[in-house]
């Protein structure tokens, strides 16, 4: 082939490449689904419009646009346990509103929760199951755990839905296994768990809605 061919070959496959990123970039809106741009919410008495980004070129928040991070988490943390991506996470979001037998958790430390968090999420750090009573106490508080003379009810527990920093970060699966008294070891029902693994990485990496700071 000549240098000639070679070039128009090469001015072929850009020409194709910007048609296709110009025709993307003509979208109305950066939808959260098909035809879905924003969803009014009012979780945990925090009123807010979940929605991506709409702005051209928007990046990454500089508290997870670094990919120097740890190994990334199992897909699955236990048997019973269902992993979400963001959609099926939006959808509890969505239920949690009325339906209070559901609750958003955010298991990072209060200092990473105030910094940046998704809207209406409740935290229930995971170094609260490094002892017994802070364990037990935060399922009585948030997951509707009762203690009955230290034998704890777990017939209305409610379904959590867990996240943190991301597919790297240890805090969710900590809290469900691998703490002193962690979930799994106090006898939560692994069915009532769910597993946002992405956790603010993917969340921010979509350009979702969050409360914070941001450093």
């Amino acid at each position: 082939m000549t240098i000639l061919k070679k070039l128009l070959a090469v001015s072929a496959v850009f020409a194709v490449c910007s048609t296709s990123v110009l025709a993307e970039g003509t979208s109305k809106f950066v939808p959260i689904s098909k035809g879905v741009k924003s969803i009014e919410m009012d979780l945990n008495g925090e009123k807010f419009t979940l929605m991506r980004n709409q702005k051209a070129g928007n990046i990454i928040s500089d508290l997870y646009n670094t990919t120097d991070r740890g190994a990334p988490q199992p897909m699955v943390i236990s048997e019973g346990i269902e992993t979400v991506g963001e959609l099926e996470f939006i959808e509890y979001m969505k239920k949690a509103q009325t339906d209070k037998s559901i609750v958003i958790i955010d298991s990072r430390k209060p200092g990473w929760f105030a910094k940046l968090r998704i809207p209406g999420a409740v935290n229930v750090p995971f170094t609260n199951f490094n002892e017994k009573a802070t364990a037990i106490e935060m399922m009585e508080d948030e997951m509707g755990v009762v203690d009955n003379d230290g034998k704890l009810d777990f017939s209305n527990a409610k379904t959590i839905v867990l996240y943190c920093n991301g597919y790297w970060c240890g805090q969710t699966p900590a809290m469900v296994k691998r703490a002193k008294y962690s979930l799994l070891s106090m006898g939560y029902p692994a069915e009532k768990i769910k597993y946002y693994r992405g956790g603010m990485q993917a969340w921010t990496s979509l350009g979702f809605t969050v409360v914070g700071s941001g450093k």
